[in-house]
């Protein structure tokens, strides 16, 4: 593996380890209204984005501010809509064994996106991946038939994170593509807050520092390091570092005696391990310089 490679795969894993870890603030503001949390959490994540950036972002041209909406829409927005109606209607763990076959999903249409082949050593790979993920996640439970859909739906939102950031990774960089999500966020959730939950109450100092870790570490790290490992992978060799958010999830889980760490489970990461290192280490040299063109 290049160097550039090494730093993707390092900067993927913290990127799906700090998604994971939102279980750890999760709890905390389960009662705090969803919408009006999430343009709190957005909000907060652009503006330090933009303190990182010193308040300047690349201008975007019409097709470029098309992508990043559509982006925020659909990787953000209607994402944490589609979940939360899935879960509804069955178990998260069910719900979260779907959503976790984008690395499937990303080893597919990733390279149509890129204009490349698609290679089937990394689609075998993100099978594997997925599975693990699978048993990482799964307990057992059931789901409806509208359930399936939402769940779907969260699968296509979750790709399409990934697969709406790769036009415009090239010319704006991760930290201008991650900000420009966030900030394309905030109003299009104020409708769903104001309409569907009414003005937001204060949150408590609890609930306000958990919407910092929110911030801070899930999403202005967690999209800042991704998007970078996009830039450096492309998106289907970085979507099967998808598999590592489930696990994630686990140990913090288990940290907060949330979730039991049993040999199966410990099984499934060894899988996840092993999906993720056979991908990594199948793709053909002419291969890995495709993918690594993005700076």
């Amino acid at each position: 593996m290049s160097a550039a490679e090494i730093r993707g795969s390092l900067a993927a894993c913290g990127a799906l380890a700090a998604v994971g870890s939102l279980v750890a603030a999760s709890d905390v503001i389960e009662r705090y209204p969803i919408a009006s949390g999430q343009a709190v959490r957005y909000a907060l994540a652009a503006a330090v984005l933009l303190a990182l950036a010193r308040g300047r972002l690349p201008r975007l041209t019409r097709r470029e501010a098309l992508f990043l909406v559509s982006l925020a829409a659909t990787g953000l927005v209607l994402f944490n809509a589609f979940v939360i109606a899935g879960v509804r209607e069955g178990d998260p763990g069910t719900v979260g064994v779907i959503v976790g076959c984008v690395p499937v999903v990303l080893a597919l249409a990733g390279p149509a996106v890129e204009g490349r082949p698609i290679r089937p050593a990394v689609v075998a790979a993100a099978s594997v991946v997925a599975l693990g993920a699978a048993g990482v996640e799964y307990v057992g439970g059931a789901i409806t038939p509208l359930g399936v859909i939402a769940a779907l739906g969260a699968l296509a939102c979750e790709a399409a994170f990934s697969l709406l950031a790769v036009p415009v990774l090239r010319r704006l960089g991760p930290l201008a593509v991650a900000a420009y999500a966030c900030l394309f966020a905030v109003p299009l959730l104020v409708p769903w807050s104001l309409v569907g939950e009414g003005l937001p109450p204060l949150p408590s100092v609890t609930e306000a520092a958990a919407f910092g870790y929110l911030a801070l570490i899930v999403t202005a790290g967690g999209f800042l390091l991704w998007y970078y490992a996009l830039g450096r992978l492309g998106v289907e060799r970085a979507g099967l570092f998808s598999g590592v958010l489930p696990v994630a999830a686990l140990a913090c889980s288990a940290a907060i005696g949330a979730a039991e760490i049993t040999i199966g489970r410990l099984a499934a990461v060894a899988v996840v391990a092993l999906g993720v290192t056979l991908g990594m280490l199948g793709a053909r040299p002419a291969e890995r310089s495709a993918a690594t063109s993005v700076r």
